[in-house]
C-alpha cells in the first residue's frame, strides 16, 4: 500500500495558511486607486463611451487560485486583499450586460512550466519560479485553475485557455485570429501581473491594431510599490487606464 505524505494529500501546493494583511510589511493597501494616474494628455479627448460601444472583448489574465487562495504558490503577494478580484467581478458583470462584448476570454497562466519548450533563458527563469516546489499534478491543476469568484461568471461560449508565451496571449494561441474573425476592435483587460502579462498584452494588442483599455484597480504588480511606475509607463505609451467605476459609468 502506498502511503501519502501530508503534503501530497493536500490539494494545494503550499500549506493553506491565510495571510494577515495587517501584519505585512509594507502593509497591504485595499486597492491601488491612488496609484492610477490621470489619463495621459493624448487620451483625454477620446470619447470612451463611444469607444466602449464598439465590438469588444473582455480579457481576464492569470486570475487563478495561485494568486488569490491560501496555499497558492503566489498567494503571499497578497492579491486576495488588494481589490483586483472584486473590481474584475464588477467589470465582467457590467460588460456581460451590454450587447457589444463579443468574447469573454479567461486566460490562465501557469508558473509550473517544466513541460513547455524552453530556451536557456526560459529554463533559468522557470526553474527559479518552481524548481524547488515538489507539487503533484493535482496540486498544479488546482494552482492554475480560475478562481471560483470568476469561475461563477463563466458562461457557455466563453473561452478558457492558457498563455503559452512569457508575457502575452497574442503569441502561441488563437487569440489574434479569433478576435479578427469576430471583428473585435476594443479589448478590456484585467488581471495579474500589471507589469508583466497585462502590459505585455496591451503592447501586443496595440501592435495588432486593437484598442486595449486597462482596468487599473482590477490589476496589480507583484509588489504594490511597483504599480505607480507601471501605470505611468502603460498610460504614457500603450493604453489608457480606467478604474472599474469609470468603466461601469461609461457603459451606463
Amino acid at each position: 500500500m502506498t502511503t501519502l505524505t501530508v503534503a501530497q494529500e493536500r490539494i494545494t501546493p503550499f500549506e493553506p495558511v491565510a495571510l494577515d494583511p495587517a501584519a505585512q510589511n509594507p502593509p497591504l493597501q485595499p486597492n491601488n486607486l491612488a496609484s492610477i494616474p490621470e489619463l495621459a494628455k493624448h487620451w483625454q479627448d477620446l470619447d470612451f463611451r463611444e469607444i466602449l460601444s464598439r465590438k469588444a472583448a473582455f480579457l481576464s489574465v492569470s486570475q487563478s487560485n495561485s494568486l488569490y487562495k491560501p496555499g497558492g504558490v503566489q498567494y503571499a503577494e497578497g492579491h486576495a486583499f488588494r481589490g483586483s478580484l472584486e473590481a474584475t467581478v464588477k467589470v465582467a458583470k457590467a460588460a456581460r450586460a451590454t450587447g457589444n462584448f463579443e468574447l469573454f476570454n479567461w486566460i490562465g497562466y501557469t508558473i509550473f512550466r517544466s513541460g513547455y519548450p524552453q530556451s536557456a533563458f526560459d529554463r533559468a527563469q522557470y526553474n527559479a519560479w518552481t524548481g524547488d516546489i515538489d507539487a503533484t499534478p493535482e496540486q498544479i491543476a488546482w494552482d492554475d485553475a480560475l478562481v471560483d469568484e470568476l469561475k461563477e461568471l463563466v458562461e457557455p461560449g466563453d473561452r478558457e485557455f492558457p498563455e503559452t508565451a512569457l508575457q502575452t496571449a497574442f503569441v502561441g494561441t488563437d487569440l489574434p485570429g479569433t478576435l479578427a474573425r469576430f471583428g473585435v476592435e476594443v479589448l478590456v483587460i484585467t488581471g495579474i501581473h500589471l507589469d508583466w502579462c497585462i502590459e505585455g498584452n496591451a503592447r501586443a494588442a496595440r501592435d495588432h491594431g486593437l484598442l486595449p483599455i486597462i482596468i487599473g484597480d482590477a490589476t496589480g504588480c507583484h509588489r504594490q510599490e511597483d504599480e505607480p511606475a507601471a501605470f505611468r509607463r502603460i498610460n504614457n505609451f500603450f493604453a489608457p487606464i480606467l478604474t472599474s467605476d469609470q468603466f461601469v459609468e461609461y457603459l451606463s
